[in-house]
């Protein structure tokens, strides 16, 4: 499994969480609020908040719990399946947005906990099917730390929990792991940049890895080069004829 750990595995979630601030900021500067374009279900203007719900936020506690959970799940996504992670990230928001617009109450649904759900399912059941064994790790620390929230994708006392935002993005998730299930992130593509008759089997290189990528065929040992022999310096000296008087 060929595992990078590239500027845009951090990079990525950092600027999406800093547009979230972003906004927020401009809201507190203007003194106004931006609630008009959050997801209002089932009305017209309503569907603008599916693009623009999840960069609203209620309040600086509720954005600050959602960057948190943003800057785990979206780093983790980038690392394990850098391939898919934007499209994980536009059709989860659009997708979680339109069946949120679909089901939901009749009132403003904002903030990016629907996107926390879409990263989180999709990271849960795609390791389970792909069933590596980081990848199912992956799976269970997400079940770990995020299972508990399972409870508030149902209704609750709670008015101003959105469950259907959540529902929707667990269900979002759910389905871009059927939707891009022949993805294998143990199977690199083949790059750009390579021969199109380059077979990685006859590299000397690639062979010393598994099909995993583990290290099992370590190369044999340079030998040893021979000593040289010893520098040795002769003097040849004559003796000088002796001048006869």
């Amino acid at each position: 499994m060929n595992l990078k750990f590239t500027p845009a595995t951090w990079l990525f979630p950092l600027l999406f969480v800093g547009v979230l601030w972003l906004v927020f900021g401009i809201e507190e500067f203007l003194n106004t609020t931006f609630v008009a374009f959050s997801l209002n279900p089932r009305t017209f203007t309503g569907l603008a908040g599916v693009v623009c719900a999840p960069f609203l936020h209620a309040d600086i506690e509720h954005l600050a719990n959602n960057s948190v959970a943003l800057l785990a799940l979206l780093t983790a996504l980038m690392y394990f399946y850098r391939r898919l992670a934007l499209k994980v990230v536009v059709i989860g928001i659009l997708l979680s947005g339109i069946i949120t617009w679909v089901i939901g109450r009749p009132s403003y649904h904002l903030g990016a906990s629907s996107l926390i759900y879409v990263v989180a399912s999709f990271l849960i059941f795609k390791g389970l099917q792909v069933q590596h064994y980081r990848l199912v790790a992956l799976s269970f620390l997400v079940i770990f730390f995020y299972g508990s929230s399972i409870w508030y994708m149902f209704p609750t006392a709670d008015a101003g929990i959105s469950w259907e935002g959540h529902l929707s993005g667990f269900i979002a998730g759910l389905f871009l792991t059927k939707k891009y299930a022949d993805y294998n992130p143990i199977i690199e593509p083949q790059y750009e940049w390579q021969r199109p008759d380059y077979d990685p089997s006859t590299d000397k290189f690639m062979q010393r890895f598994d099909e995993n990528g583990n290290f099992v065929n370590p190369p044999p040992p340079e030998p040893e080069p021979e000593a040289s022999p010893e520098f040795q310096i002769i003097y040849d000296f004559k003796p000088k004829k002796e001048e006869s008087n």
